[in-house]
């Protein structure tokens, strides 16, 4: 059991859960049970998720900007590597966005059950309902003051606030690029340090996570005893994968229409790295064999994919980001909350922004979708909804997050004269 992998160990947290919740429902005394004495752990979990995001970001974004001084030497490589990037993650929260508002999983879930979440979630909902009125009586470049804060002290002392920190890691990592190395030379050492501590936190806080399914499993099960909730968490599932499937082959038209490069010859050069993705769900795990791939079975100079996939597995996050777009929305679904489109492009932002600073590790997808959540004002607590099935779609996103990597650094070669025509 100790040798067991992270995700069979989560897929039997699950499993328990709902049996425990399924038998825990037929005594009288079993729901009370789950409530006071199981649930506590699975907010303790869901806690610990919300306490390390703000690190996080921070941590993340001020490393990944002040990481990209090369881009001085590397003007041109390093431009259209970043242009590229951006453009492909807003077109997976875009593609998120459609399917999720088209398909809908969340409103499958019947009226009487979503009341049971409302209810459970009072207090969730009408703090939104008080920020919806509060942004109607708001004029049409709110948005964009509120995104500067007036005291970073203050901003990072709530969730919502996340665009905030957001702009100030980046206003903060750009300060390090523009003053001499030997006077940002220990800033960024700290830097380099609290990031590889908090993510070490989010390694010990995975550690947690088959118990914390467990928990949140069973008290869902006691709590919301309805079909229609599990149907609809398949459905998100299947919107889900069918999105990073969609994602991937955009990848392989892209590659095609601009190297001339056959799918099948790209999906053979990248696929050991793929699979590797799949079973490690990190990026940053990944990245030396996608690296291996990329220069000697796909024709990449190593000029090139020296720099354009580290800076990938740091800020390029297109399956991390469609995740967190469908996330976003199906828990909206789920508590009966209408996202208007002031809202929704405010998740394009959010989730743009939120995947740059998403550590290449398991489970840091989850962490970033706190911050979507906290600025769209939609229930944190929802998070119990989705996680449950959130290791094997992680695992299912970071194949897209590093076939995107690949991708981006062949169209960069051939832009720049550096891929080699062996295909």
């Amino acid at each position: 059991m100790k040798n067991l992998a992270l995700h069979w160990k989560i897929i039997i947290g699950m499993g328990l859960g709902v049996i425990i919740g399924g038998l825990a429902s037929l005594v009288p005394w079993g729901s009370d049970f789950v409530s006071n004495w199981i649930k506590p752990f699975g907010t303790i979990f869901i806690n610990s998720l919300k306490l390390i995001a703000m690190p996080l970001i921070l941590a993340s974004l001020i490393k990944g900007v002040s990481d990209l001084k090369d881009i001085s030497k590397l003007s041109t490589i390093g431009g259209r590597t970043i242009t590229i990037y951006l453009c492909t993650t807003v077109l997976a929260v875009l593609i998120g966005l459609v399917l999720v508002n088209t398909i809908s999983p969340g409103n499958s879930i019947k009226e009487s059950t979503r009341n049971e979440l409302m209810s459970a979630y009072e207090s969730d909902a009408a703090e939104k309902q008080t920020a919806a009125a509060k942004q109607q009586e708001s004029g049409p470049l709110q948005a964009l003051v509120d995104i500067v804060p007036s005291n970073i002290f203050d901003a990072t002392t709530n969730n919502r606030n996340m665009l905030q920190v957001i702009f100030f890691a980046l206003f903060f990592g750009i300060g390090i690029i523009l003053i001499p190395e030997e006077k940002s030379r220990p800033v960024k050492a700290f830097f380099d340090s609290f990031n590889s501590v908090i993510l070490k936190l989010i390694d010990i806080i995975m550690l947690a996570s088959p118990y914390g399914v467990f928990a949140l499993l069973a008290a869902l099960v006691v709590e919301s005893p309805s079909l229609d909730l599990f149907k609809a968490l398949g459905a998100y599932s299947l919107t889900l994968v069918f999105g990073l499937a969609l994602m991937i082959l955009i990848y392989i038209i892209i590659v095609k229409v601009f190297t001339g490069i056959s799918p099948k010859y790209f999906m053979n050069g990248i696929a050991p790295a793929q699979l590797l993705a799949f079973s490690t769900s990190s990026s940053a795990a990944t990245l030396p064999v996608t690296m291996e791939r990329v220069e000697k079975h796909l024709g990449v100079d190593k000029e090139v994919s020296s720099f354009v996939l580290p800076i990938g597995a740091t800020i390029n996050m297109d399956g991390t980001s469609l995740y967190q777009a469908v996330a976003a929305v199906f828990i909206a679904q789920a508590f009966g909350l209408g996202l208007s489109i002031e809202v929704q492009l405010g998740i394009i932002i959010t989730a743009t922004l939120a995947s740059i600073g998403a550590a290449a590790v398991p489970g840091a997808g989850m962490v970033m979708l706190v911050i979507v959540l906290g600025q769209a004002g939609i229930p944190e607590a929802g998070l119990a909804l989705i996680f449950a099935v959130d290791r094997p779609l992680d695992m299912c996103r970071t194949i897209t997050n590093v076939t995107g990597d690949a991708a981006v650094s062949m169209l960069v070669a051939k832009s720049v004269g550096k891929l080699k025509k062996e295909y």
